[in-house]
């Protein structure tokens, strides 16, 4: 409990002790010889004690023009209720209701904690390299790009950037909530809000603090509560009209009876109080937004970010999820896959001869060829080495021409070679006329991504679609390994727009997007729901994405949308229960048949149950 709690609790305490009191005295008929106002001054002690905030609220409110809250609802059914000579019930109304705001304060903060712990990410200084190898403590948001910072164990990095010495591990999981440290070393990218594990890291910063993950971050946790569902729309929408309607009701039903069947005006008031008391719509006020607000941070505990309740409605009603290829189902990293030597070449030779003549190429193929081949290059091998533009490399390497590339070399320089269809990028390696055998590299397919689909459709995604820029071959090679529905290649941004319209038209419910690149961000803008991966994703995909995966795990699709159903699942159970028990305590109230104890349940305790339900939101397993 933080230290306003503690303070109303207190106070909940000496109002409970001086009220049972009281009450004890009454039934035993102590007070039975004391006059009225003594009676209803001894009660109005524990009434003051746990009510005067409310009451102060109220009085304050209807000054700014803001008549009709649950404020001012409790301080006239409560001062009625004095008026007529229930002076325990008026008080028991204030004292649980003070009960009531207490817990729920407590659940709000309590559902928060994911969210606040997230908050914590934000660096308080950054310590900035000075000239002579001196450092000084500055305020991240001073620190211009490319300045050299130094993170020392412990301490969190505070904005993006590329190690420039030092190695160590790093804990990434306030970002991605991955528990596993991931190693660093120098040229490696490490970005802002994670934790310096055991030595120090030397950095450079490759962009200002308001640019950096961590800010983008603490920007989207600020704003989520900004974008509601329509079940939140709608039940404040319903407050606005329900609270005068009910206070209007109320004062019809304390006049109009007694004027027309001849009853006494203390009877129908009373009525009235109980009429005021069960119309206060805390329930449904508190427990729908705090139902969604649990879910959210669920979703962030699993290091997933949603923007907004109102995403994660449409996440639960989704029944269509297209999928970029490249750095969503695949890696974006091109690797070597397979090396097939041929005549009786050993692998590692054939290996070896490749890199050494890609050895100055700073080409992505050239780099995953010396990757693959892990051991230092003896350079003084080589002697001569030239590109041939769309073609491949020509190199001397101990004294012999080596030729790699593809089969327009092979043929151009009239190479007998056996051509093969894998899917990837064929590199063809000769030397001294004889072919040595050839090297695949391709994309590699995230680990579990088909077991991600396979999960995905099992929460009730119908449909699941690949959409990708590149050629055929790979991807109904990446299609059918992870086993999507359908398949789209070949694709331009535009064209992929123009399919997601197309899915958007033939799908029953909603459609959402996952994707990492700069392309993509017209796409997740379009889509019901754009999901973006974080991790590795570009700045612009995040910005136009409404739900972010920070660790870049297609496999916890299918737990945000567990999230948003069972999110929406407690709320519309909460807006049910607490709309119906109130209904019914009303028309009771109204004949007379329910008293102030059964508002006070149909009130407090109907907050209560409902705030309790909302807070499995926060579990979800």
């Amino acid at each position: 409990m933080n230290k306003k709690q503690k303070k109303v609790l207190k106070r909940i305490l000496i109002s409970g002790f001086l009220f049972f009191l009281f009450l004890i005295l009454e039934k035993i008929g102590i007070f039975d010889k004391l006059p009225m106002v003594v009676k209803g001054v001894l009660f109005a002690i524990p009434y003051v004690i746990i009510g005067y905030d409310v009451i102060w609220r109220a009085l304050r409110n209807i000054r700014n023009g803001n008549v009709f809250d649950e404020h001012f609802l409790m301080m006239v059914a409560t001062f009625a209720a004095f008026f007529v000579g229930e002076f325990s019930e008026a008080c028991a109304v204030m004292l649980f209701y003070q009960v009531g705001e207490l817990f729920q304060s407590y659940a709000v903060g309590k559902s928060r904690a994911s969210i606040a712990e997230m908050m914590s990410i934000a660096p308080e200084y950054a310590n900035l390299e000075k000239e002579y190898g001196s450092f000084e403590k500055v305020d991240p948001e001073d620190v211009a790009v490319g300045s050299t910072i130094v993170v020392r164990p412990g301490e969190r990095i505070p904005l993006d950037g590329i190690v420039l010495e030092g190695e160590s591990f790093i804990d990434t999981a306030a970002l991605t909530g991955e528990s596993v440290p991931r190693k660093v070393v120098s040229g490696d990218e490490v970005i802002s809000g994670c934790v310096n594990g055991d030595s120090i890291l030397k950095i450079q910063t490759s962009k200002i603090y308001e640019d950096s993950t961590v800010a983008k971050i603490l920007e989207l946790v600020e704003n989520a509560s900004n974008k509601k569902s329509r079940i939140e729309n709608f039940i404040t929408r319903f407050a606005r009209y329900y609270t005068p309607i009910v206070t209007i009701g109320a004062v019809v039903l304390a006049i109009l009876p007694p004027i027309i069947l001849g009853d006494s005006f203390t009877k129908w008031i009373y009525r009235a109080c109980t009429f005021l008391i069960v119309s206060c719509p805390c329930a449904l006020v508190i427990s729908v937004p705090l139902g969604f607000f649990g879910g959210i941070g669920a979703a962030s505990k699993k290091g997933v970010l949603v923007k907004g309740s109102n995403y994660l409605e449409i996440i639960a009603d989704m029944d269509t999820i297209v999928f970029d290829k490249t750095g969503t189902l695949t890696k974006g990293e091109f690797k070597v896959t397979k090396i097939n030597p041929e005549g009786g070449i050993d692998q590692n030779y054939l290996l070896e001869i490749a890199a050494l003549g890609e050895g100055y190429s700073t080409h992505p193929i050239a780099q995953s060829i010396n990757a693959a081949y892990k051991n230092e290059l003896q350079r003084n091998r080589i002697t001569e080495q030239a590109e041939v533009a769309g073609q491949g490399i020509k190199a001397i390497i101990d004294g012999k021409e080596v030729l790699i590339g593809n089969s327009k070399l092979m043929e151009l320089n009239n190479i007998s070679y056996r051509p093969i269809t894998h899917i990837g990028t064929i590199v063809y390696v000769a030397e001294d006329k004889k072919y040595l055998g050839n090297i695949v590299i391709s994309d590699v397919i995230k680990e579990g991504a088909s077991e991600a689909i396979k999960n995905i459709k099992k929460v009730g995604v119908s449909k699941t679609v690949m959409l990708t820029g590149d050629r055929k071959e790979a991807a109904e090679w990446v299609s059918n390994e992870v086993g999507v529905d359908e398949c789209h290649y070949e694709l331009l941004p535009a064209d992929k727009v123009e399919k997601v319209e197309k899915l958007i038209d033939s799908c029953e419910r909603k459609l959402g997007f996952v994707g990492d690149g700069i392309n993509d961000a017209p796409v997740l803008m379009r889509a019901d729901v754009g999901i973006a991966m974080g991790s590795l994703g570009s700045d612009a995909a995040i910005e136009a994405a409404d739900i972010v995966i920070m660790d870049d795990d297609i496999s916890k699709i299918a737990t945000v949308v567990k999230i948003g159903r069972k999110t929406l699942t407690i709320v519309r159970q909460n807006v049910i229960f607490a709309i119906g028990v109130k209904v019914l305590v009303l028309i009771l109230g109204a004949l007379g048949i329910a008293n102030l104890w059964a508002a006070v349940f149909a009130d407090v305790g109907v907050a209560v149950l409902a705030i309790l339900n909302s807070m499995r939101a926060l579990k979800i397993k």
